[in-house]
């Protein structure tokens, strides 16, 4: 119990340092904020044409835009940025796990890239004047906590992939938006190719949009449950996977040492 109390107070810690951190980021915030907002303005223009309200369906999906970008750029680099700082070693010796720091960290990038769904949808409410109702808000607000936390966890993943392959770092930029159209964040995947549906399913990002779509829309329940248990699991498997690549990224700093010479 001790433990996960002083685990507690550290993820607390790297909250809010990752927290002032990236508010202090233009190209971040950008990111996170501006982008989706732009891109919410393009789909309705896109769309101006069409009847019925798809504008909350907009929001949902730019806000997504937002998330995704938010945990690709910042989490992705959430412990690279320590070996650039020279302090990679000292994180590494500390008594407290390099994962739990990393949490802390991945939880201020996705709370704070949450902005970008309210920012949009008071965009859109106040000063487009678009109605914007959610048709079950109890099930919205847990499709969101677990929108969050399977986030969290794909960060995770990303955390040490990014430190321990570089490779894996050069193809950043290349796969944000590939993952705006596998996650049907704008638009069904059904538009998309049959080969591509599996790469959906094993994205947490799609199942989120599925969950957030059908709870702001009133769409089939059954789709909502299956979205909540597919990003359940996603998330234990996230977990199990990143924990494995702290294994490795821990014993390449401890052992070999070369991670400080890439």
């Amino acid at each position: 119990m001790k433990k996960l109390i002083v685990y507690a107070r550290v993820t607390a810690a790297a909250f809010e340092m990752a927290l002032r951190q990236t508010l202090r980021d233009s190209f971040v915030l950008f990111a996170v904020i501006i982008q989706p907002i732009i891109i919410a303005l393009l789909a309705l223009w896109m769309l101006r044409e069409r009847g019925g309200d798809y504008a909350i369906f907009v929001v949902v999906g730019s806000g997504l835009t937002g998330l995704w970008s938010g945990v690709l750029t910042v989490s992705g680099h959430n412990v690279t940025g320590e070996r650039w700082t020279g302090t990679l070693e000292l994180l590494v010796g500390l008594p407290t796990p390099m994962a739990v720091i990393v949490f802390g960290k991945n939880l201020a990038n996705v709370v704070l890239s949450f902005a970008s769904m309210l920012v949009g949808y008071a965009f859109v409410s106040i000063v487009l004047g678009r109605p914007l109702p959610i048709a079950d808000p109890l099930g919205f607000t847990v499709s969101v906590l677990l929108t969050l936390t399977s986030l969290v966890a794909l960060g995770l993943i990303m955390a040490p992939l990014f430190l321990v392959n570089p490779e894996v770092r050069s193809w950043q930029n290349a796969v944000e938006f590939p993952v705006y159209m596998l996650g049907g964040f704008l638009f069904p995947i059904a538009l998309l190719p049959g080969w591509t549906t599996p790469f959906s399913y094993v994205l947490a990002p799609y199942w989120a949009s599925q969950a957030l779509h059908a709870t702001s829309s009133g769409e089939a329940t059954e789709t909502v449950w299956l979205s909540w248990v597919m990003m359940l699991l996603l998330t234990a498997v996230y977990v199990l996977i990143s924990a494995r690549l702290f294994s490795v990224m821990l014993r390449r700093v401890r052992e070999e040492a070369t991670l400080n010479v890439q």
